[in-house]
């Protein structure tokens, strides 16, 4: 939501820049989200019935975001949303702060299945936001044929060659690699690295771009006919009028859960639980699904979804569509590896 979210005030950016302290008014909330990903009019409801100032800053990958607040950030943001293999990368660097189920009154509207994660047992961090899948879709005009396998990625047909997007995302890109290839994540062999560095190396030629912001409007502008994107977002393109499908390929594909995290050094925490409330009322985190085609993870949702989202194929994979795959956290040692492999990619 690059251009419908309210800035940083002026206020806060001549405090920045005179080095005063980043400590807020009491009446604010510095939110660091993705992009096109939470509806305006959402933040200004919150805005009005608790009388916060809303402002907010968007990320195009989990990478970029904890770059970021690594970078010299952390203290500006309250929350951050992050994938859930980084929520765990958070906890573990101490980007996190902690509460209890207490402290948030609606704790017990989250579904059950995301309560107790391996990313964040018991929640002390973290709530639900949306889920999804991240795969590829394809415009149909350009292409008929079989689009239940992930060659259509890694070694597409003549007629996508050169057409196909790909996320500037580095965990989703791997994973998907190692899931073609059938190899664990976070592999330590190394011909199975070797492996999936070639893999990478050698499809690079047939994409026609590294595009996450616009992974959508490359589809419906015509620019890519093929592209690895996330469900709710395929589902977007499909309503602004590209013909394409979703995959769902039998090797299998990327599942994965995004937070609100309340970060530490949160100049207005007591504003950043009051937003996580918030959105564990059915009726508001119901407004980002709809508005963002994903699936919520908060009980009571169901009956407050828009009719053509129930039944969106984006949200409904066919009978015979594998079981997703969460990304991995790797140990540092290994991750190391991986960091090359996405250096020498992105080159």
């Amino acid at each position: 939501m690059k251009n419908r979210v309210t800035r940083l005030s002026s206020a806060m950016a001549l405090c920045a820049c005179l080095g005063v302290s980043s400590v807020q008014a009491a009446g604010s909330l510095s939110i660091y989200h993705w992009f096109e990903y939470i509806p305006q009019e959402l933040l200004d409801k919150f805005s009005a019935e608790h009388d916060v100032e809303v402002t907010m800053d968007t990320f195009d990958s989990n990478e970029s975001m904890l770059a970021a607040l690594k970078a010299g950030k952390m203290g500006s943001y309250d929350v951050a949303v992050p994938g859930d293999y980084m929520v765990a990368i958070m906890r573990e660097e101490g980007l996190l702060d902690s509460f209890e189920s207490s402290d948030l009154s609606n704790f017990g509207n989250m579904e059950d299945k995301w309560v107790d994660v391996d990313f964040d047992p018991g929640r002390k961090h973290s709530i639900p936001y949306q889920w999804g899948s991240t795969s590829f879709a394809v415009n149909r005009d350009v292409y008929k044929e079989d689009i239940s396998t992930t060659n259509i990625l890694f070694n597409p047909p003549e007629a996508l060659s050169g057409k196909v997007n790909v996320l500037d995302s580095q965990g989703e890109v791997l994973a998907l690699g190692a899931i073609h290839l059938g190899i664990p994540q976070c592999s330590q062999d190394r011909e199975q690295l070797k492996a999936l560095n070639n893999l990478l190396q050698e499809a690079k030629p047939h994409w026609a771009s590294f595009n996450s912001d616009g992974a959508k409007d490359v589809l419906v502008s015509g620019d890519a006919a093929a592209g690895m994107i996330w469900n709710g977002f395929s589902a977007k393109a499909r309503v602004e009028g590209a013909n394409i499908e979703y995959a769902y390929p039998k090797q299998g594909y990327i599942v994965w859960m995004d937070n609100v995290v309340l970060l530490n050094d949160a100049p207005n925490r007591d504003n950043a639980l009051k937003f996580m409330n918030f959105l564990l009322e059915p009726e508001n985190i119901a407004a980002v699904t709809n508005f963002a085609q994903y699936t919520a993870g908060v009980k009571g949702v169901h009956d407050l979804l828009d009719a053509s989202l129930q039944s969106s194929p984006e949200t409904n994979p066919p009978a015979d569509a594998p079981a997703g795959t969460f990304v991995a956290v790797c140990d540092e040692a290994t991750q190391a590896f991986y960091d090359q492999i996405w250096t020498n990619l992105k080159k």
